[in-house]
């Protein structure tokens, strides 16, 4: 009988999440927390790796915070403290986010999350950022990531997102993109596609960490 590859196996006892932000700008201790997304994974019984659940929130700017006009045209976002975005403080939208997140770390016996994101270090930087001001402690790694620009490089050939999608064969939509949570939904489709091209031997699983 074939062994069964948890999660904790696949990935060193660590939990991957797919995260997206939309941000006004590119600094993370000055500019705006616009909106952050998550997609938490699951690993079936053949050791398959899928999307499990979506979580988004939409962000009010933090006090102070900068906000660039041009990165808020890019992301479609005229006025990001309209009541109809029905956007909150940055302490409740990370503990909406991390909250699903810290559950399945107790469910899977995993020791932290850790950030997949296509150029991950920016997301991951920004989640950093706003945890710190909402004095909210992050599930993530402080530095490691899984960068889906490097792993579709090697998969594809192709860095771009868009490109990426086509060389996979997955639903891509232009007019959708730069919402945080199609961007997000779209990453973890890629994520798990590149992971299934690789499946762990059960012979290097290891129990300890």
């Amino acid at each position: 009988m074939n062994k069964i590859i948890h999660i904790k196996d696949r990935f060193r006892g660590f939990l991957p999440v797919v995260i997206d932000v939309e941000t006004a700008g590119f600094d993370a201790k000055t500019n705006a927390l616009i909106e952050i997304a998550a997609v938490t994974l699951k690993m079936d019984t053949n050791g398959m790796l899928n999307s499990y659940q979506t979580i988004q929130a939409n962000v009010l700017p933090f006090k102070g915070a900068k906000l660039d006009k041009s990165a808020l045209k890019f992301i479609g976002v005229e006025d990001p403290t309209h009541p109809f975005r029905m956007a909150v403080s940055e302490k409740i939208a990370l503990e909406k986010c991390f909250a699903p997140i810290n559950a399945m770390l107790k469910e899977t016996g995993c020791s932290k999350a850790i950030l997949v994101g296509h150029n991950a270090f920016f997301d991951l930087g920004f989640v950093k950022a706003a945890a710190d001001r909402a004095k909210v402690k992050s599930p993530f790694h402080d530095f490691s990531t899984f960068d889906t620009v490097s792993l579709a490089g090697l998969a594809y050939g192709q860095t771009v997102l868009a490109k990426t999608m086509k060389c996979a064969e997955i639903e891509w939509e232009n007019s959708k993109a730069h919402s945080a949570e199609y961007d997000t939904v779209k990453t973890a489709e890629l994520f798990c596609n590149i992971v299934n091209k690789w499946p762990l031997d059960p012979i290097h699983v290891e129990n300890k960490f």
